[in-house]
């Protein structure tokens, strides 16, 4: 026999429950959180930042230029931002980016002069994959030199907010 206060007990567990599995699947399949190691991303994100990534996007649509991304490689996450696309000519001269022979401004690293990375190219990247940098690209492992191209599935996720520290909450860019 139940009484009133087994029946309650009873919803509050499986509310428990289904709240728990639906917090998994969310987590799993749709957002997800990382810490930002190192530099490499500077000054868009700092070392120990937390960000929160959208893994569901990338089902429906495909990376973009200037998109802040989440890959796995080589059992390890990077964050870096797509720099071109599959089939685009990425060549850099006298630390001007150039892509498909157009000179490429990105205020997220065009500061003050700094030096931001030797000669390359030109390249082609090959179908299914981007070529991807770190805004502070003196110091960052990326396409240029380590990381190589990125394979589409190794495309984890788009940034899409900082969410600590708290006082740097903002949207992604």
């Amino acid at each position: 026999m139940t009484t009133p206060e087994n029946n309650s007990s009873i919803k509050w567990i499986k509310g428990l429950l289904l709240t728990f599995i639906c917090a998994v699947l969310f987590n799993a399949f749709i957002f997800s959180s990382a810490k930002v190691e190192g530099i490499s991303m500077e000054p868009t994100l700092f070392d120990d930042d937390r960000i929160i990534f959208n893994k569901f996007i990338y089902l429906i649509a495909e990376p973009e230029r200037g998109d802040i991304v989440m890959i796995n490689k080589h059992n390890e996450n990077y964050v870096k931002r797509v720099i071109a696309l599959p089939g685009e000519r990425i060549e850099m001269t006298n630390h001007k980016l150039y892509i498909n022979n157009e000179k490429q401004f990105n205020s997220y690293v065009d500061r003050n002069g700094d030096i931001l990375t030797g000669s390359f190219g030109p390249k082609i990247v090959p179908k299914n994959q981007y070529f991807v940098m770190g805004d502070n690209r003196a110091v960052s492992k990326d396409s240029r030199n380590g990381l190589g191209l990125i394979k589409r599935e190794e495309i984890i996720g788009r940034s899409e907010f900082t969410v600590y520290p708290l006082h740097q909450f903002s949207r992604t860019k």
